[in-house]
């Protein structure tokens, strides 16, 4: 892991396209700006591992049986 520090104001660039701009520090916390391309998805690790941990127990409720009667019906 690479630890930078920055002040506010200042930017880290990761890869040609997507920049990390300090916009505020107060006290413990720290405001962050993220410039990406639309297509690159940016997220809270909270929402990422609540979205992930759905799709996981969606993926187990998922009916077997469902998809085999649709294998059945493309050869």
């Amino acid at each position: 892991m690479l630890s930078l520090a920055r002040r506010v104001g200042q930017k880290i660039r990761i890869g040609e396209d997507i920049v990390v701009v300090v916009r505020e520090i107060r006290g413990r916390q720290v405001k962050l700006g993220i410039e990406a391309p639309e297509h690159v998805r940016v997220l809270r690790e909270e929402i990422y591992e609540e979205t992930a941990e759905a799709n996981l127990e969606a993926a187990e409720r998922t009916d077997l049986a469902f998809f085999e009667r649709l294998r059945g019906l493309h050869p």
